[in-house]
C-alpha cells in the first residue's frame, strides 16, 4: 500500500529540522528563562502541531524570554506570500510556551509553516524562524490514511542516551511518514528520576543526559514542567514534533504511578506525607496543557483532555481518558459499578459520539488495556489498575462498564471499531470473541498495544478471559524492566487505504522492523 506522495516535504525537513538539530539548548537545562538575556527571542525548544483536520491545526513554540509568538503559513516551503498568524504573547505564566490555532486551512494538503518569536517592545526584534511541516486531513474518501502510535517515555530512569542515538524510535516512526502520531499515554514518568548512569547486564553503563528537575519526583508546577522539558532536549523528538502531527492523551505516569481520583499519599517517601494525589493532577494538567498543543484542553474552561479527533470520512479517533474520572483501584469484584474507569459522562459521551460517527473506521484510544490484567498491590490487597482482574467469568467492577458499551456498539450497528493501547510495556494483538467469553452480548474486536517509546521493557500481562481474548501475538522480554539499549521498543502503525477502506495493522520494532501484521475490512459491526 503506498501512501499519497507530498514533493517538497522531505527537502523542507532536511533543512528546517538540521536546523532544529543543531540549536543550543540552555546552559542551565531546565532552568526557567532569564529575563537579562541579550539578543532575540528564541525558540530553542523547537515546534510542535497538534489536532489537525481538515481545515485546522494547532501550532505550539516555547520561547527562552517574554515574547510575541508569529506563526507564518504557506503551501511551498520558499514561504513566498505567507499567510501570517498572530498568536499569544509568552510569558512566565505559561512558562513561556503558546499555542497559535491555524483556521480556514486546505484539505488534504501539506502546510509549511514557520514560527518566529517576536520582541513584544520592539516587534521588529525576532528571532531565527523555526519551520516545522504537516499534512491537514481529506475530505475525499479516496485518499489514504496512516498514522502510528506508541506510549511511555522516558520511564524506570531509562532518559536520553546519545550513545544510542537518544529517543531513536521517533526517527524510525518518521520514516514511515504518518499523518499523525497517536501518543497513549505516560508522555513523562513525573514520579522516577533520570539519574546519569544505570548498570546493563553486561556490566556496561547506561549514561543519561539529566536535568535538575528529573532528580526528583515532580511535586511542584516547575517540577512538572521540568518533566516535559527534558523529553525535549532530544534531538529525535524535536525532529519528530517539527515533521508528525500529535494527538495526546495522558495516564498515570504524568502524576504518579497507578494514581486514582481522591488517592492520598500515607507515607512520607519520596513525597511528603499527605500528598494528595489531586493536587498534583492540577499541576500535571496544567504542565500538560501548557507543553502540547491539545484542542479542548484550550478550548474548554474544564479543560478536558477525552475529545474526538476526526480524521476525514475514513477516520474517527476517540480519545479516552481513563484515569480522570476513574474509581479508585480496588479488587474489582463488584457487581455494580456506576463509575467504573470512564465515569458516567465520558462513558455517555463516547456513545454518543460512537453513534453519530459516520468514519468508515472508529480507532477507540484507551490508555489501558481491557483483557490484560494490570495488578495494583497496596498493603498486602490485590488490587487492580485497569480494566480485568483476572477472574474469567460475568462482568464484574470496571468490566461493567465495557461489557454496557460493548454491547452499545452492537446493537446500535457500529461498524469499524479497534481499539489501541501502550501502557504495559509491550507489543501484542489480541481478538475478542463472544464465542470464547462469559460475556456474550458483543460483536468481535480487535485490540493491539504497542511501546514502550523508551522505558523498561516488561513480560507479557496474563489474559482475563471475561471478553474472550485470544493473543493471536505478542513480543515481550522473559525479565523486567529490560532497558532501551536491549531493544523491545515498539510503536504501531495504522494504514488505511482509500479507495477499499481496507485497514491495515503493522506492529514494529523500534528500528522499524516489522514484527506482525493484520488486515481488516471495513463495514463490519465491531470488527
Amino acid at each position: 500500500m503506498s501512501h499519497r506522495p507530498f514533493p517538497g516535504r522531505r527537502s523542507v525537513l532536511r533543512g528546517s529540522l538540521a536546523a532544529s538539530a543543531a540549536l543550543t539548548l540552555p546552559t542551565a537545562i531546565g532552568a526557567a528563562p532569564a529575563f537579562a538575556l541579550s539578543g532575540r527571542p528564541e525558540a530553542d525548544w523547537g515546534v510542535q502541531a497538534g489536532d489537525v483536520t481538515s481545515d485546522s491545526g494547532l501550532v505550539w513554540v516555547r520561547s527562552d524570554r517574554p515574547a510575541r509568538m508569529i506563526v507564518e503559513t504557506s503551501a511551498t516551503e520558499s514561504f513566498r506570500n505567507p499567510r501570517r498568524w498572530h498568536g499569544p504573547l509568552l510569558g512566565a505564566g505559561t512558562d513561556f510556551t503558546g499555542t497559535t490555532r491555524l483556521r480556514g486551512l486546505p484539505s488534504g494538503e501539506q502546510i509549511h509553516y514557520r514560527v518566529l518569536l517576536a520582541d513584544p517592545d520592539d516587534p521588529r526584534r525576532t528571532g531565527a524562524p523555526v519551520a516545522g511541516t504537516f499534512r491537514t486531513a481529506s475530505d475525499r474518501r479516496r485518499q489514504d490514511v496512516r498514522f502510528v502510535w506508541s506510549g511511555d517515555l522516558a520511564g524506570q530512569g531509562w532518559g536520553i542516551n546519545e550513545s544510542i542515538g537518544g529517543y531513536r524510535i521517533f526517527d524510525a516512526m518518521a520514516k514511515v511518514d504518518p499523518d499523525f502520531f497517536l501518543c497513549s499515554g505516560d508522555n513523562i514518568y513525573a514520579d522516577g528520576v533520570i539519574p546519569s548512569t544505570q548498570a546493563l547486564p553486561d556490566g556496561s553503563l547506561y549514561r543519561n543526559i539529566t536535568s535538575a528537575e528529573k532528580s526528583h519526583v515532580a511535586v511542584t508546577l516547575d517540577d512538572f514542567r521540568g518533566n516535559f522539558r527534558y523529553n525535549l532536549l532530544d534531538a529525535a523528538l524535536r525532529r519528530f514534533n517539527a515533521q508528525v502531527p500529535n494527538v495526546i492523551q495522558w495516564d498515570d505516569h504524568e502524576v504518579r504511578n497507578n494514581w486514582y481520583p481522591g488517592e492520598v499519599i500515607g507515607t512520607g517517601t519520596p513525597y511528603p506525607a499527605g500528598t494528595k494525589l489531586d493536587d498534583l493532577s492540577l499541576r500535571s494538567r496544567q504542565a500538560f496543557s501548557e507543553y502540547f498543543p491539545i484542542s479542548t484542553i484550550s478550548g474548554r474552561p474544564d479543560g478536558r483532555i477525552y475529545r474526538v479527533h476526526h480524521h476525514g470520512p475514513l477516520l474517527d479517533v476517540f480519545v479516552l481518558d481513563m484515569r480522570t474520572y476513574r474509581n479508585a483501584n480496588s479488587p474489582d469484584n463488584q457487581s455494580t459499578d456506576p463509575q467504573g474507569i470512564l465515569g458516567r459522562e465520558q462513558l455517555e459521551w463516547l456513545k454518543r459520539e460512537l453513534g453519530r460517527s459516520r468514519a468508515v473506521w472508529k480507532v477507540i484510544a484507551a490508555d489501558m488495556p481491557l483483557g490484560l490484567v494490570v495488578p495494583d498491590p497496596v498493603e498486602g490487597k490485590a488490587n487492580f489498575e485497569a480494566v480485568a482482574q483476572g477472574d474469567p467469568g460475568a462482568p464484574l467492577g470496571r468490566e461493567l462498564q465495557i461489557a454496557e458499551l460493548l454491547r452499545f456498539i452492537k446493537h446500535r450497528r457500529i461498524t469499524g471499531t479497534l481499539w489501541l493501547t501502550a501502557d504495559v510495556h509491550h507489543t501484542s494483538a489480541q481478538h475478542y470473541d463472544p464465542s470464547r467469553a462469559a460475556f456474550k452480548d458483543f460483536e468481535p474486536f480487535w485490540e493491539f498495544v504497542s511501546g514502550p517509546l523508551n522505558a523498561g521493557a516488561f513480560p507479557a500481562n496474563a489474559l482475563d478471559g471475561t471478553f474472550g481474548p485470544d493473543r493471536v501475538f505478542v513480543k515481550a522480554p522473559t525479565a523486567s524492566n529490560v532497558s532501551p539499549a536491549e531493544g523491545y521498543q515498539f510503536f504501531g502503525e495504522v494504514d488505511i487505504d482509500g479507495g477499499s477502506g481496507e485497514l491495515t495493522v503493522r506492529l514494529r520494532e523500534y528500528d522499524g522492523t516489522v514484527l506482525f501484521t493484520q488486515v481488516l475490512q471495513p463495514g463490519r459491526v465491531g470488527q
